[in-house]
This record gives structure tokens, sequence and C-alpha cells, in this order.
């Protein structure tokens, strides 16, 4: 029997969440709009100067699995946090919302938790800095084999690919959830994380995985082409199932021999955080209770629309009552 329907591999990253117009990104030297990696004591300049801070665990495939256990199914994320008060908070609020934190916080390492100062503007867009911290040195002995083997569905976060032992413990997750008869699937994360490691995402979505989700710049960038019709046809020719999302402009799906172009009805964002995390919250329960691709596609589509309706990268409604209002359920 399996014991979890969705289990994720990712940065296990706490948001600390202001609101900041364009002066103040200028003057603290912000670039809008990206998310960019900075060291401990920037991260700590930047805390200092939030003014209404809200804090809430988050990291990508972390939001998907919250998201997919707030719709009732059994699920599990397995990350590294430190133990100390940023990381009982992530761990305790992961396990709160009604998912399984299987690692316990790290006591004694030498790096703290990773944050993630998240800036909103005005127009809804989030500038993101980003500190890794501990989540760096996941590696495979994070991964229980309890877990990956009893996972009917494994999702991955690419921006782990940045170290070794991220990729080793992708391929040992990966390997024994298909083994025990279960899909694995990666979030491409970024495309200049794939411009660093592009043979090792190549080989990973050839030989390793079920299903891949990203956006237009991050499959485009897996072939280094501004063609992407031509790089869908070249991902699909080694996976089972593509999606590829393209902000207003909708989702392409592929899979099963078919194709679904759905488009989006058009949102003004309060807060644009966590809109691809969400809308793969939406697909993979859509999958994992045997939705048509089409309707996976629908009901990604509701989850980031509604995400990013308010502040914060995880739902605060009921979107099973949202599936049902829209014919999905």
């Amino acid at each position: 029997m399996t014991k979890y329907t969705l289990a994720g591999i990712g940065n296990a990253v706490v948001d600390v969440i202001a609101h900041a117009d364009d002066s103040f990104l200028d003057l603290m030297g912000i670039e809008k709009g990206i998310m960019q990696l900075i060291e401990q004591d920037r991260g700590e300049l930047l805390y200092a100067a939030m003014n209404d801070r809200l804090q809430t665990p988050g990291g990508a495939v972390a939001n998907t699995i919250a998201g997919v256990g707030a719709l009732g199914l059994p699920t599990a994320f397995i990350g590294r946090v430190h133990d100390d008060a940023l990381g009982r908070f992530y761990a305790e609020s992961m396990q709160n919302s009604g998912t399984d934190f299987v690692n316990a916080p790290v006591a004694g390492g030498e790096l703290p938790t990773s944050r993630s100062m998240i800036f909103v503007s005005p127009d809804g867009e989030r500038s993101m800095n980003t500190y890794l911290g501990i989540s760096t040195e996941l590696g495979p002995d994070d991964v229980p084999d309890d877990v990956a083997t009893n996972a009917q569905i494994m999702f991955l976060e690419g921006y782990l690919f940045d170290k070794d032992k991220g990729k080793e413990a992708f391929r040992q997750a990966s390997r024994l959830t298909r083994k025990s008869g279960g899909k694995a699937g990666i979030a491409i994360s970024d495309p200049f994380c794939v411009d660093r490691h592009r043979a090792d995402f190549l080989d990973m979505i050839g030989n390793e995985l079920d299903y891949v989700i990203g956006n237009e710049h991050e499959i485009m960038s897996l072939y280094e082409t501004d063609d992407l019709e031509g790089a869908m046809a070249k991902t699909m020719d080694m996976i089972d199932l593509m999606v590829c999302t393209r902000s207003g402009d909708g989702v392409t799906i592929m899979g099963r021999g078919e194709r679904h172009d759905i488009p989006v009805e058009t949102v003004t964002p309060v807060d644009a955080t966590g809109a691809g995390d969400q809308f793969a919250a939406g697909f993979i329960y859509g999958l994992a209770t045997g939705r048509d691709l089409a309707t996976c596609g629908r009901m990604g589509n509701l989850c980031a629309a509604e995400v990013i309706s308010h502040i914060g990268p995880r739902p605060q409604v009921d979107m099973r009552q949202q599936f049902a209002a829209a014919g999905l359920e």
C-alpha cells in the first residue's frame, strides 16, 4: 500500500515577505522580479530593512507538497533545516499543515536554516533574495528509503542541482520510487540553473524521470534555443509527460499521445509568489486522482490564480470547493 501520494525533495526555505516600492528596491540594490542568491550577511541586512514581515514556510517544491496536502492527499517532504528558531518553525509548520517533514532539524551544524527575503511591489511582482544555508547540504543520506519506496509520485526541485550530493539524492529517490511502481518528475526551477548543469538536467530527464514541469524559458534553456515548439518536441523525445507554463499565455501539456493548450484568465496579482508552485500542486493532484490531462491543467491554473490573489505562497481557501464550482470535481 502506498503511504504517500506525493513526496518531494527541495530547499526548506523560510520565506520572509514584506512590501516595498521600486525606489526601495533601487536603494537596496535589489533586482526586481527575479530570485537572487545572497550570502548570510546580505540576508541579515535585508531582513533588518523589512517593515511588515510575514514569515511562512516556503521553498518551491515544499509549496507544491503543501498545496497537495491541503487538497487532502497524504504527503511528505524531504529537506534539511538547522535546529535553530527558523528551522523548528519550518518543521512544525509543515507538520501542522498535514505534511510529514521526514528529516529532524540538524543539531550542531554550522550553516543556519535557509531563508528568503521577498519584497512584493505594488504591481504584485516579487523580488526574492535567498540565502540557502543548510539546504545546500542535502544529500542521499537525507532520503529515507521507506519514504521514497512508498511514494506514488516523487517531485524534485531543480534548484538542488547546484550540488553533486543534491543530484545524487535525486537519483536515489527517483530510482527507489520508480522501482516500486511510482512516477518521478522534476520542476526545472530556473533557466540559470539549467545553464550551469545542462548535461545533468538532460541526462536526468532522459534516463531517470517520467515527467517534467517548467516554464517556457526553462524548457528553451535546456537546448539553448529561442524555438519553444522545437524545445518542447525535443523534450517529448525523452520523457512521457511535459508541462510548459507560459504565464499569461496559458499552459501546454504534452503526453499520452495528446497535446492540450489551456488558456488562463488574466488576473492582476497581489503577490505572484508561489504561482508556479501551486500550478504544480493542482496539476499533480489531478494526476494522482486519475483526471485527464486537460482537467489536470485547469486544476493547476485555478490553484495558481488563487495563490496570486493574496500575500504568501500557499492557498488560503479550500481548493476542492473551487474545483467543484468550476465543474472539475
